[in-house]
């Protein structure tokens, strides 16, 4: 007997448990404030671990000084040629006529904007990399139909190409590249800190230099042992996925959202403590965000409000950049002291554990 099923067309919505955590304090040229954020996660530690970070934070006068270094969605597309003397005019052609592409976003998109293209030759293909602003969404699907629209005004205007793929990989969605980290896809924000001595010893147990010396050691070095790709940190990637489930994001965008790079300096005792984000993609409209608990989120937030266009993605990734700092520092100044670690893990996730066991 042969049973076939259908996929169920009912939504539901998955359950994973979450947590508000902080106030962390935060400055810097997008927000100035103190705020609670939601983490959505089945790592349990993962909610003081944050916490001790910000409360780190509290202790200090600036807080986390978040700077939003920059920020664009991009989408490639591929056109094939003769060969690559074809494929180099195309490409000079292209970037001869960036007004009309400009004119040609407008009509796709009423917030879409052409910030730049950037091209790469390769035998008789042609890889162009368009870059968007998208306004307060995360920009996926507003950069591929503005992408599509040019591709078709590109191939109707350019003598010598034709149609490759509306989507080429050197965006790159979703993927561990260097261009993104070297480019930028999403909002680039820089988290960093001034933690005094005192806080440091009392507070994460531990000293400005043995962070720093971690860091390179862990970070930098092991890093580049591995093989990584424009990445040096302990566990972006677990505080990002935590924010994005919790707010409406694209969760598979922690892929190149989790490359960033970690500092850390002994200053006299002190330490100074950074992280560096280049790929966060986060929105506060768009796919991801009709769900109640979502709306509920960003309201609470602070992303919801009567902003310029722009203005509550902007906060959104700078409260997504504090929150990896505090989760990040943590978990480096827990590392200096031996056992620190798993102690917290055995503490936090007994119960769970005892549960499987029996």
């Amino acid at each position: 007997m042969t049973i076939i099923t259908r996929p169920s067309t009912e939504l539901s919505t998955a359950a994973v448990p979450l947590r508000w955590v902080g106030p962390l304090r935060i400055s810097g040229n997008v927000a100035t404030t103190e705020i609670e954020v939601p983490l959505a996660t089945y790592e349990s530690p993962l909610w003081p671990s944050v916490g001790r970070g910000a409360k780190i934070s509290r202790l200090t006068e600036d807080g986390i000084r978040a700077t939003l270094v920059d920020e664009r969605m991009t989408r490639s597309v591929l056109v094939e040629a003769a060969d690559a003397g074809a494929a180099y005019d195309a490409a000079r052609a292209v970037h001869a006529t960036m007004d009309e592409l400009r004119a040609v976003t407008r009509r796709s998109s009423r917030f879409a904007e052409l910030l730049a293209v950037r091209h790469e030759v390769t035998g008789p293909l042609l890889f162009l990399r368009f870059e968007f602003s998208t306004g307060d969404a995360s920009g996926h699907n507003m950069a591929t139909l503005a992408a599509d629209a040019l591709l078709a005004h590109l191939l109707a205007t350019v003598p010598g190409i034709r149609y490759g793929s509306i989507s080429a990989n050197y965006c790159t969605d979703k993927k561990a590249t260097a261009i993104n980290g070297i480019l930028g896809r999403g909002k680039n924000v820089v988290a960093e800190i001034l933690v005094p001595e005192h806080v440091v010893v009392e507070r994460l147990h531990t000293t400005a230099a043995r962070i720093a010396a971690l860091n390179t050691n862990k970070n930098l070095v092991g890093t580049l042992l591995a093989g990584g790709i424009r990445s040096a940190n302990a566990h972006y990637a677990n505080m990002l996925l935590a924010f994005y489930l919790a707010t409406g994001q694209d969760a598979a965008n922690i892929v190149e959202g989790s490359q960033g790079i970690t500092l850390a300096e002994d200053r006299d005792g002190d330490l100074y403590f950074s992280c560096t984000l280049p790929n966060l993609i986060v929105g506060s409209v768009g796919n991801g965000k009709g769900l109640d608990f979502v709306d509920a989120h960003l309201h609470r937030l602070g992303c919801q409000e009567d902003r310029p266009v722009g203005d509550n993605a902007r906060r959104l990734a700078v409260l997504a950049a504090a929150t990896v700092l505090c989760g990040e520092l943590s978990l480096l100044a827990a590392q200096t002291n031996p056992g620190e670690l798993m102690k917290a893990h055995t503490r936090l996730e007994r119960h769970n554990g005892d549960a499987h066991a029996h």
